[in-house]
């Protein structure tokens, strides 16, 4: 590894690309790494050519190479609504080839979660919201529910989560929102009883429809109605260091709001940017307001060191006529767009310098999901194992050149990445 001044970075890097730079660039460091190579197949290092662009105050850089070492922060959802989805060992075989390193799954099926074993995958596990009473009122029945999903499998399967149930705060049921923090704790003491408590974590996936204000960021806010409820399972979370889930869609406020500038913000483009007025934080996406706003509602019941996990976030590329906004252009915007913006490693503004784990909608479309035809046109990849479009997830091409390869790694307050 060589770390070179700055004229000589910004040589290097103009015969790559034109390098436009305003000025005071002087606090930003770069290191330079320069390194030949002819292929790329692991999955530990996954090379991406990308336009970068960077904003730091007054100062603009383009670039044409970024490489990065970890992708453990890319996850994606498996969903199974569909009877025309290939084996799981193929799927397994494909998540291999990608730097996919994690799979969330809403149920516990035996078969994928044994084809995804000594894969190194780490798998998200659900119950279904129909457990709650019974987990919730039955020890025993939790210690079964364990018996049969993980012990069978771990550590050979990487189990690394338990969502019990799925956006059960939204859903309007009293008595399962009562009974999720005691199903909770009874699949914790399971996990407990079996030694792994601290390996497993537990906890639930909630919809972004749990906040009452989410803008600006800064103001992000739980409904006071969900009082000590969503409390208790703060506190859960806190004490047993499992993650705050979520499910953040730009896509569905874009379709409240179909401006075309809207759009822009949603899909990570260049836009003008929202201010909060009170923290005087430009966003200049979706994605990251929607995710400090549930940082903001976390610090203002005092638990901002939850870790946040966005179990879900997707895109559409098509839709029924009266679907606004789900196109394969748009769909790849977003999703390359996002995968680009996490492994630039830049973080949101109110939680800098690290990748949220981001889990994204879909793998495969689900034929068989009810609702508007978007709701089955979420998947990256077809059922014949080939990609719906390229966001590059994969590793398994070769990258061939005769120069060098730049690999830049740096840290910026405020930046942007886009994807094209």
């Amino acid at each position: 590894m060589v770390v070179l001044p700055y004229t000589v970075a910004f040589l290097l890097l103009s015969s790559l690309q034109t390098v436009k730079i305003a000025s005071k660039f002087a606090s930003l460091s770069i290191l330079i790494e320069l390194s030949s190579f002819q292929s790329m197949k692991t999955r530990n290092v996954v090379v991406l050519f990308c336009r970068l662009k960077i904003d730091v105050g007054s100062s603009a850089f383009i670039f044409a190479a970024f490489c990065a070492d970890s992708q453990s922060f890319i996850g994606i959802n498996y969903g199974q609504v569909a009877d025309n989805l290939p084996p799981p060992t193929s799927t397994a075989k494909l998540l291999q080839s990608t730097s996919i390193q994690k799979v969330r799954l809403y149920g516990s099926d035996p078969a994928i979660i044994k084809a995804l074993a000594n894969t190194g995958i780490g798998i998200v596990i659900g119950t279904a919201n129909g457990d709650i009473p019974g987990l919730a009122s039955d020890p025993n029945f939790a210690k079964s529910w364990i018996n049969t999903n993980v012990l069978p499998f771990y550590p050979a399967s990487n189990i690394i989560l338990i969502t019990v149930g799925n956006e059960v705060m939204t859903s309007n049921d009293q008595n399962l929102m009562n009974k999720l923090l005691p199903a909770m704790q009874n699949v914790q003491n399971a996990l407990n009883d079996a030694s792994l408590g601290g390996k497993i974590k537990v906890s639930t996936v909630h919809s972004i429809g749990v906040l009452k204000q989410s803008e600006p960021p800064s103001s992000g806010s739980f409904y006071p109605s969900y009082g000590d409820l969503m409390k208790g399972l703060l506190e859960f979370n806190s004490a047993n260091g499992s993650p705050f889930a979520i499910n953040p869609y730009p896509y569905f406020a874009y379709r409240s709001d179909t401006r075309p500038e809207t759009l822009a913000f949603c899909l990570f483009q260049p836009n003008a940017g929202r201010m909060d007025g009170n923290t005087k934080i430009k966003y200049m996406n979706m994605f990251d307001a929607q995710v400090d706003a549930v940082y903001s509602a976390l610090n203002s019941m005092g638990f901002k060191n939850v870790e946040i996990v966005v179990a879900e976030t997707g895109w559409p590329f098509k839709g029924d006529d009266t679907d606004v906004g789900p196109s394969i252009e748009n769909a790849k915007a977003y999703n390359g767009n996002l995968i680009a913006h996490l492994r630039s490693m830049v973080g949101t503004p109110l939680m800098p310098g690290k990748s949220v784990d981001t889990y994204l909608f879909a793998l495969y479309d689900e034929d068989l999901k009810p609702g508007p035809g978007s709701e089955r046109s979420f998947g990256l990849f077809k059922t014949d194992l080939t990609m719906v479009y390229d966001v590059g997830l994969s590793t398994s091409s070769q990258v061939r050149t005769k120069f060098m390869c730049i690999s830049l790694v740096f840290r910026v307050f405020n930046s942007q990445v886009f994807y094209s």
